[in-house]
């Protein structure tokens, strides 16, 4: 159960804070919900409280190493099938909402970049998982986010050298 204040990763939407817990009628049923501010854009989700798989704590120091040795490794085959299908793999894996898949198509993505031209969906995916990365890891190490993305580009820019 997470708390009033707390900061919690809502799948496809990323991080978000909690800014009460309520009660609501749906059709004579009671149901708890968390009322969550997400940090990107400001907009309010609800989601139940018995819903065990929509939320999650951010991540610990250690699974923020374990992206980037992700992100830092490239010795990976990249998916050079239809970008249509691609999109669509790469899609199940965001709205998973783990840090780690995000991380991996991020990388897919960014590899990929360097061999051939995105198509426009793709080239919004690689920023919308940048995005999420950014600023998951930046509230939960306290980092500012122009620091986490540089080193998210770091892990990408020494292998071109």
């Amino acid at each position: 159960m997470f708390n009033v204040g707390d900061y919690v990763v809502c799948p496809g939407h990323g991080v978000g804070q909690i800014l009460e817990i309520e009660q609501r009628d749906l059709g004579g049923k009671i149901d708890t919900f968390y009322c969550i501010r997400l940090v990107t854009n400001g907009l309010k989700v609800m989601i139940p409280t018995s819903n065990k798989e929509g939320l999650r704590g951010l991540a610990d120091d250690q699974l923020v190493k374990e992206v980037f040795n992700l992100l830092a490794n490239h010795n990976i085959h990249v998916d050079n099938s239809t970008w249509n299908r691609r999109y669509r793999e790469y899609m199940t894996k965001i709205k998973t909402g783990s840090l780690m898949e995000i991380a991996d198509v991020l990388r897919a993505l960014f590899l990929l970049k360097a061999s051939k031209n995105l198509s426009f969906g793709e080239r919004k995916m690689l920023d919308q998982c940048k995005e999420l990365i950014v600023k998951e890891i930046a509230i939960s190490s306290g980092n500012k986010e122009d620091q986490i993305s540089s080193e998210i580009d770091s892990c990408f820019i020494a292998r071109n050298e």
